[in-house]
């Protein structure tokens, strides 16, 4: 068996590196639409479905019902219990994995030619028939509280959950999908079922597959599992309203070092300008050792061992985020650096060199990606949930090297906002006090 799983995981790194993506847009005979990426080389098959709108879709005081359900799908399904599906699942040297994130349920399937049908009924089953049985239901439960009583005693998550509180409220962005110990031990197995039915449906599906089929038999393919899905779920919530100002929350908490999570809003996936804020946000801290916040708070003044910066475009809201961990003795002063930092990049911009410099990374990294049919499928749908054509991919490349500097110094100084930026720290730092953010 260990054989046949090694077999696959071999097979999903085997695809070659690819610097162009033949994309093929496919609508099976039911009208469910995919991307598909022919590669005939190995006899293997990577699959990604992606349901939108995730744990944002819980509904009023069933937080985290989305989560422990996505949880259960490999639980058993059909007339199979947890072990029996387990065990067909390896027998078919297949692997499925279920997630759920705050805009999306995540499906990935892999699965060798010769056992494609197999796979496929069998990963159906836990689609449109997952068994939620009680005994599953309480052991993942318990595993789901265990996890969140340790999230408690964890200073990153304290600081993530307090930032997204205040900026957020009670939309749910403003909590976690997780759920709290007290949501998760109210659950029903009646909510789980309306988290399944109200979720997993046609009208949020998107589908991506790489790897050894054609569109004929990709559309019988979707048409077997996903045809059956109910056709509408639950209504998306509206957009968040960001409502966290500029200043500083500490969070008292016994450690030696203190953790902060720091941001404000950004930019949306689909302005214009969020391609070269990615560009910029590479300069300015998105982790490699040449940003300018690593330089500046690690590298010059080895205040941490790392920090960096990130844009959050998520489906209801954006922001451009940090994190930074330093001692408590000298968290005040990364702070002051980063806020110097935030507002040097929005007065002065950028140089050429940095701008040549990022687009040679980005541009020279981005082949990388696409280093197996599975990284490769996970790109698509992520492409078509964020509206990019099937040209993105080949396209991307071009359009970096089309930002000049002119344009990176705009968008900084549209992107950064220093009298917005706003530091959640959970610690004991010396020299920080406690500010109103609203």
């Amino acid at each position: 068996m260990r054989i046949l799983l090694g077999l696959i995981a071999a097979l999903a790194l085997a695809a070659p590196v690819r610097a162009a993506v033949e994309i093929q847009e496919v609508t099976s005979p039911g009208g469910i639409d995919a991307w598909l990426v022919e590669e005939r080389s190995i006899p293997f098959v990577a699959l990604e479905l992606r349901f939108e709108g995730g744990t944002s879709l819980d509904q009023p005081g069933k937080r985290g019902a989305i989560n422990l359900m996505a949880a259960l799908l490999e639980e058993g399904a059909g007339d199979l219990s947890a072990q029996e599906f387990t065990a067909r699942r390896e027998g078919l040297a297949a692997s499925f994995d279920y997630d759920a994130y705050s805009d999306a349920i995540s499906v990935s399937a892999q699965f060798l030619t010769e056992n494609r049908d197999e796979a496929v009924a069998l990963l159906r089953s836990s689609l449109i028939a997952p068994r939620f049985d009680e005994d599953a239901i309480e052991r993942v439960r318990a595993q789901v509280l265990a996890s969140l009583r340790q999230d408690e005693k964890d200073p990153d998550t304290i600081a993530n959950r307090a930032f997204m509180a205040s900026a957020f409220g009670d939309h749910p962005y403003g909590s976690s999908g997780d759920g709290t110990v007290e949501t998760v031990t109210a659950l029903t197995r009646d909510d789980i079922v309306a988290a399944h039915q109200g979720t997993m449906t046609r009208d949020k599906l998107f589908v991506s597959a790489v790897g050894d089929i054609d569109a004929e038999a990709l559309g019988t393919l979707l048409d077997t599992l996903l045809g059956d899905l109910p056709e509408t779920g639950f209504d998306a919530p509206p957009p968040a309203t960001y409502a966290l100002q500029g200043g500083q929350t500490v969070i008292p908490f016994d450690t030696p070092q203190s953790v902060a999570v720091f941001g404000h809003e950004g930019l949306d996936r689909d302005d214009p300008d969020f391609i070269t804020a990615y560009v910029v946000n590479e300069i300015m801290g998105a982790g490699s050792f040449e940003s300018r916040l690593m330089n500046e708070v690690r590298e010059q003044r080895g205040l941490t061992y790392g920090i960096y910066s990130y844009l959050a475009a998520r489906d209801l809201a954006a922001m451009v985020m940090g994190r930074v961990a330093s001692s408590n003795q000298t968290m005040a002063e990364a702070v002051d650096v980063i806020r110097a930092e935030w507002a040097k990049i929005a007065e002065q911009g950028i140089t050429a060199q940095e701008l040549e410099d990022a687009k040679t990374f980005l541009t020279g990294s981005y082949p990388l990606r696409f280093d197996g049919n599975g990284p490769i499928a996970n790109i698509l749908v992520g492409m078509q949930m964020d509206g990019l054509s099937t040209d993105y991919v080949n396209d991307r490349n071009g359009m970096v090297d089309a930002i000049t500097l002119e344009e990176a110094n705009r968008v900084a100084a549209r992107l950064y906002d220093p009298e917005a930026l706003h530091f959640v720290i959970v610690g004991q730092p010396e020299g920080l006090m406690d500010e109103a953010s609203n």
